[in-house]
């Protein structure tokens, strides 16, 4: 079969440049299938693994198909939980970044009149969480005539979170003439109800895995005893090396507890969970991201969204409540067609859930035995080396893109009744500055942010220091992005 392209598709340039610049190469199998079928705007249905690529599956076509002129808007993308949320919205604003495509996202525990604020500006896309969006929708902050697109993410894990009712009652407020997007790692009993309940002759399309897992993700299993869990765990480690490693536990007592023993110890770890204040977890996140540390402590809440393409192991300290959980934990690592490696320690109590995981993987997880002390001696001065180093920063995909970038922030917003249009007109007729190299515009009561693009930012910063925007001198400078 003859290798794809993103060229191969009915796509703009803008779009087409932008992926260039996120260092998109060929389309995965998951692209491939269905980007061709949501440019013609059908229903579709799709099974596929997490780290397939599924959010620009969706996000591309997506992008593709929104009128840049609608300033209500035109697709709603639904996900699980709030860090998913800001992955895919910070997704689509990448491969919508020359287009101008602007995202917005809503969930909760984050001020309800921001969102609203930012609601009122040109939006083309909203990602967010059931219980965020439906509040939107009842208060009437959230607009929903122009909704063409709808796309439930992780629909299997959103199900299983209980938000079947709110997904239902966010579908029957949109229009019905709509195009219906849903995608799921697993396809229990719940999921294919929605299906068939709300979706017109959907387009079926399962990217096929080893079972339910990747083929690029070795897995293991060791048992041991609740009481030598730890000493099992610095074993592992030691032999197993990772250069970026989730360790997953059962409860937010349990992940505390072993980030105290493993920061007591000198690991490079941090950790993440559902008691955490929101903005310490985005923080913890993008250091994990970045590579600040090597190995990341988790509950369950951080096996959706963390996209990271080079998690080397994941480690299950706790074996999973629930059977899906093994899949969705295993999937942080494999990614993008990497191998990975799943560890999961199992003690004598764990016996019937690790039989209902294997039933539902589809296979019996090997057995190995724990480290000899032989394998650690070997290993341990390679292990002492790289923990006295500090981690190599990870490049972000997106550096390169944002690294032509600039985010201008001016003292003046509709309060001095100003307009994108306005912040156009100026900005483009300045010497060496086109209509191509401005990006999106938020403009609020007393603000406005305008993205300058292609590297053009210090240039228009220094002109617009002396520049009138509808005859008003602006202070400008350069915000945060």
């Amino acid at each position: 079969m003859t290798e794809k392209h993103f060229t191969d598709y009915r796509l703009s340039e803008e779009i087409l440049r932008a992926l260039n610049g996120l260092g998109f190469g060929t389309p995965t199998e998951v692209q491939a299938k269905v980007i061709p079928v949501a440019l013609e705007r059908q229903d579709l249905v799709v099974k596929s693994q997490t780290g397939s690529g599924k959010t620009a599956a969706y996000g591309i076509p997506l992008c593709e198909l929104v009128d840049w002129n609608e300033n209500k808007p035109q697709a709603l993308i639904l996900t699980p939980t709030r860090e998913l949320a800001l992955q895919v919205n910070e997704d689509l604003s990448n491969i919508g970044r020359f287009k101008r495509i602007k995202a917005t996202p809503l969930f909760g525990r984050h001020p309800f009149h921001i969102q609203k604020a930012e609601l009122k500006q040109r939006t083309h896309m909203v990602v967010g969480t059931p219980g965020r969006v439906l509040d939107h929708i009842e208060r009437g902050t959230l607009p929903l005539e122009r909704m063409a697109y709808l796309v439930i993410d992780e629909a299997d894990e959103m199900l299983n979170m209980g938000f079947i009712e709110q997904v239902q009652s966010i579908i029957q407020a949109l229009p019905r003439n709509r195009v219906t997007m849903l995608f799921s790692a697993t396809f229990p009993e719940d999921v294919e109800q929605l299906a068939r309940e709300y979706m017109e002759d959907p387009v079926q399309i399962e990217i096929q895995a080893s079972g339910l897992t990747t083929a690029t993700i070795e897995h293991a299993l060791i048992q041991v005893t609740e009481a030598d869990k730890l000493s099992l765990l610095q074993d592992v480690l030691m032999v197993e090396n990772p250069d970026s490693c989730i360790i997953f536990c059962r409860t937010q007592e349990h992940v505390d507890k072993l980030f105290n023993a493993m920061s007591d110890l000198d690991y490079p770890c941090d950790r993440i969970h559902g008691g955490m204040e929101q903005e310490e977890r985005f923080e913890v996140m993008n250091a994990f991201r970045r590579g600040k540390f090597r190995y990341l402590i988790a509950t369950d809440v951080a096996a959706r969204g963390i996209d990271i393409t080079n998690i080397t192991h994941v480690i299950n300290y706790d074996i999973p409540l629930e059977k899906e959980s093994y899949v969705h934990r295993t999937g942080r690592t494999g990614r993008a067609g990497m191998a990975g490696k799943a560890i999961t320690l199992v003690t004598p109590r764990d016996a019937h859930r690790l039989a209902d995981i294997e039933a539902y993987i589809g296979f019996a997880i090997p057995k190995v035995n724990a480290p000899s002390a032989e394998d650690i001696e070997r290993h341990r001065e390679d292990f002492e080396q790289k923990l006295k180093h500090k981690p190599e920063p990870k490049k972000d995909k997106r550096e390169q893109l944002n690294k032509e970038i600039m985010k201008l922030n001016f003292n003046g917003g509709k309060k001095k009744k100003l307009r994108a249009v306005d912040f156009v007109g100026t900005i483009a007729k300045l010497d060496g500055v086109t209509a191509d190299d401005i990006g999106i515009i938020t403009i609020l009561d007393f603000v406005t942010d305008v993205e300058i693009l292609n590297g053009k930012g210090p240039l228009v910063l220094d002109m617009m220091q002396n520049t009138t925007v509808k005859g008003k001198l602006l202070k400008v400078r350069k915000g945060k992005r």
